[in-house]
């Protein structure tokens, strides 16, 4: 082997899995990780007899690389990135391409970005999804960054990444600087949220139907032959059907305490700052801090006990309703992901293709699922949709569904089995859906205490109004009126 086409840095699961990925497409791949036994470890084992070069120092795994040079960091987020990339300004060339394949927030993307450029550098932060199985196989790939590397790194990218039916890869660009961080970041708040609904419906049908893991896996077999089809629910089915060697459901047997890694934290605290209603994601985020609090929940379950009523009906009805308020629950999710995007796109200036990212989320990433295809299909009829729901599609299926899922939801409320991903969701599509909202109120209860003002509905837009509320309150307002 002369010159690799692609090194490595970070040889975790991930990593090692990505260079096995890009060895076995055709691509000689240089390899470093800061404890040279790894290395050594993964030339011996699983990259033995490949197109794989093991490099001792950074110097060597630069020298090794063909020009332009491609350095692709699958590296722990945060400080060991910059540390790196200080490392590599060093010994890289103007023209040469660092690629951050890690969770990076997208702040920290766009930064790092300027700095590579200001040294005549290409930067591509490229999200990364699909796990170790994917990473291996094929995973969805985000890249974003420089527009210059794309070119450079597309025949590498495009060929390890997973693809859909008709061979399209799981892998485009997505846009300059930060976007391609960002949209893995939504992605995985997407991923919060379709996790935390399947576990709701998980708790329904046990802990309101009393059914057994056997049954449910069974169930979520069957709703993986309907709309629903996707990884997770695969995944659930699985899970539930999985037994230990004494014979028992192991699922029941592990501690309901979440862990997150900041992602979809992360997915939350950028919709606030964009203003967008990331509800029902941000309910998912906040049921795992709840979930942490195990001790603190045995302690007041104890003060509030509570039976929860069996439910008394045709439970194969029941069922039903739920895999169809599951359903269109998961449509609000991807709506309110959709939406943040697009505020982002217009915050930062990314010309986002929002039918192609739906089609990088087909195949490959944890999300993956066939209803993913009726979002790009949503976008190949209008790409400047506004918002999931006004798609003449989705607009028919909400319809449909809207009934059963407003019966789960009281459901929910009336038994006292906690639902809130379900139902956040519903009361953002009702939010959503209402032509007058009681903001009106709201803002003169700012105008009273802060003289804020307000706008009028007798009035252009744009127009602030002030009411002297208490009759000595004078006629000084604020300078400016923020909706």
């Amino acid at each position: 082997m002369n010159k690799a086409d692609i090194g490595l840095i970070g040889l975790a699961v991930m990593g090692e899995n990505l260079a096995l990925n890009m060895a076995s497409h055709g691509f000689a791949v240089a390899v470093y990780n800061r404890t040279g036994e790894k290395v050594d470890a993964f030339l011996s084992g699983r990259g033995a007899g490949k197109r794989i070069l093991g490099c001792r120092s950074l110097e060597e795994l630069c020298s090794s690389l063909d020009k332009p040079r491609k350095v692709f960091l699958m590296v722990k987020a945060g400080q060991p990135v910059d540390d790196y990339i200080e490392k590599l300004l060093g010994l890289l060339e103007p023209g040469d391409i660092l690629i951050d394949g890690g969770n990076s927030h997208f702040p920290d993307t766009i930064r790092r970005a300027a700095l590579a450029e200001s040294r005549g550098l290409l930067y591509v932060g490229c999200g990364v999804s699909g796990g170790e199985e994917g990473a291996l196989r094929g995973p969805s790939l985000m890249p974003g960054g420089s527009p210059g590397a794309w070119e450079k790194v597309k025949p590498i990218l495009q060929s390890i990444c997973a693809k859909v039916e008709d061979g399209s890869p799981c892998c485009d660009w997505v846009g300059e600087n930060g976007a391609g961080h960002f949209v893995k970041m939504v992605h995985n708040g997407i991923e919060y949220g379709d996790m935390q609904l399947i576990c709701e419906a998980y708790q329904l049908l046990r802990d309101g139907l009393g059914m057994s893991s056997g049954e449910m896996s069974r169930v979520f077999a069957a709703w993986n032959e309907t709309e629903l089809n996707s990884y997770l629910i695969g995944i659930t089915r699985d899970i539930l059907g999985f037994r230990d060697e004494n014979g028992e459901a192991t699922v029941e047997h592990i501690l309901d305490r979440a862990g997150q890694k900041g992602t979809g934290k992360w997915t939350a605290i950028a919709a606030l700052e964009e203003g967008v209603p990331l509800t029902m994601i941000g309910e998912a985020v906040f049921a795992r801090c709840l979930s942490a609090q195990k001790e603190e929940r045995v302690r007041a379950s104890a003060l509030f006990p509570r039976e929860i009523p069996q439910w008394e009906g045709d439970r194969a009805v029941l069922i039903e309703k739920i895999r169809q308020a599951l359903y269109a629950s998961k449509i609000v999710s991807y709506a309110q992901g959709y939406m943040l995007m697009r505020s982002a796109a217009a915050t930062y200036g990314w010309d986002l293709n929002y039918g192609g990212i739906a089609l990088m989320w087909r195949g490959g990433c944890i999300i993956r699922s066939v209803f993913l295809g009726r979002i790009k299909e949503a976008f190949d009829r209008d790409p400047h949709l506004e918002n999931l729901l006004l798609d003449d599609y989705f607009r028919a299926e909400i319809r449909k569904l809207l009934p059963a899922w407003r019966e789960v939801a009281a459901w929910t409320l009336r038994s006292g089995i906690p639902a809130p991903a379900f139902t956040s969701a519903l009361a953002w599509f009702d939010g959503y859906t209402t032509k007058s909202l009681p903001a009106n109120l709201l803002q003169a209860q700012r105008d009273y205490f802060g003289a804020h003002t307000y706008e009028r509905i007798d009035a252009p837009r744009g127009q602030a109004f002030h009411t002297d509320w208490t009759g000595h309150g004078g006629s000084t307002s604020a300078e400016t009126y923020n909706a």
